[in-house]
C-alpha cells in the first residue's frame, strides 16, 4: 500500500494508526463525542495526509462509526430522547450542509477563522457543562426550541467544516436547552451524529477533486479496516462507560476532553501567529 507521497506504508505505521483509531473510539464513545478532533490529526500526522476533502471524509466516517457503535448501545440502555432528536435534526441537518458549502467556497482558506470559532464554542461548552453539572435530575425538563436548534445547527456546521462529530456542542446544548440529563444528552447527541454525519460525508463527496479521490482509492484497504476497529472499540467503550463509570465521572471526563480540545486550538492558532 502506498502513502500520499508514494512511499510504501509499512506494517508498523498501519498498526499504529489502527491502534490509535481503536483508542480514540473507546475513549470518545462514552462521552457522546465522535472523536474527529483526534482522528483528523491522526490522519494528518500519522499518514501525512493533507487537510482537505479526502481527510475530512475519512475523519467524518470514523466519527460516524463511533456514533453508531456507541449510539446503539445507548439506545439499548434507553439513554436517548427521540423527541429531542427530532427537534434537533431540524437545526443540525441544515447546519451540516451549510458547513460543506462554506468549505467548498473557501477552498482551504478557512483554517484560522474556524479554529478560532471552534475555540469560542468549546470554551462556551465547558462553561455550560460546569454550570449544569449541579443538575442531577433524571427528569426531562421543558425544551427551549430556538436556542436548541441554533446550538445544534452551529454544531452541524462545525462538524462539516472541522470533520468532527460535534458532540462537544450537542451535549451541552441538549442539557441546557433540551432539558436532558447527562446520559440521555450523550445518547441523543450520538443519534444526531448518526443522521448528520452520513449526510455531511455524501455532501463532501460531491466537492472532491481528482487528486483527493486518488488519495482515497490508494489507501482503500486501510480506510476499510479503520471503521471496523473503531466500531468494535466504540461499542466496548460505550458498554464500559455505561456499566462501570458514574454519571458524575463521565461529565468530569467530558470537561477534561473539552479542555484538551481547547488547548489544541490555542496551540494551533498561536503557531500561526508567531
Amino acid at each position: 500500500m502506498l502513502g500520499l507521497n508514494g512511499i510504501a506504508m509499512d506494517a508498523v505505521t498501519m498498526a499504529v494508526v489502527l491502534l490509535g483509531c481503536g483508542f480514540i473510539g473507546f475513549l470518545f464513545a462514552p462521552l457522546g463525542l465522535g472523536g474527529g478532533l483526534l482522528f483528523a490529526p491522526l490522519l494528518h500526522y500519522g499518514l501525512g495526509w493533507e487537510i482537505d476533502g479526502a481527510l475530512l471524509i475519512v475523519s467524518l466516517g470514523l466519527s460516524a462509526t463511533v456514533a453508531w457503535g456507541s449510539g446503539l448501545r445507548h439506545r439499548k440502555e434507553q439513554h436517548v430522547s427521540d423527541e429531542r432528536l427530532k427537534q434537533s435534526l431540524l437545526g443540525a441537518l441544515p447546519g451540516s450542509i451549510i458547513g460543506v458549502l462554506i468549505v467548498a467556497s473557501l477552498q482551504g482558506s478557512f483554517d484560522i477563522i474556524f479554529k478560532a470559532l471552534s475555540l469560542i464554542f468549546v470554551t462556551w461548552a465547558i462553561i455550560k457543562t460546569l454550570r449544569s453539572k449541579a443538575n442531577t435530575s433524571q427528569e426531562e425538563e421543558a425544551v427551549n426550541l430556538l436556542p436548541l436548534r441554533i446550538g445544534v445547527g452551529a454544531g452541524g456546521m462545525l462538524s462539516s467544516i472541522l470533520a468532527i462529530g460535534a458532540g462537544a456542542i450537542y451535549v451541552p446544548v441538549l442539557r441546557a436547552y433540551g432539558g436532558l440529563a447527562s446520559r440521555k444528552a450523550i445518547g441523543t447527541s450520538l443519534h444526531i451524529m448518526m443522521v448528520v454525519l452520513p449526510i455531511s460525508i455524501l455532501t463532501h463527496f460531491v466537492a472532491l477533486d481528482t487528486s483527493q479521490v486518488d488519495v482515497l482509492s490508494s489507501n482503500l484497504l486501510l480506510i476499510l479496516c479503520m471503521p471496523i476497529i473503531v466500531g468494535i472499540a466504540a461499542n466496548l467503550g460505550a458498554r464500559f462507560g455505561i456499566a462501570k463509570v458514574s454519571e458524575q465521572r463521565i461529565m468530569n471526563l467530558f470537561v477534561l476532553v473539552l479542555i484538551v480540545i481547547g488547548v489544541r486550538y490555542v496551540l494551533d492558532l498561536t503557531s500561526r501567529m508567531f
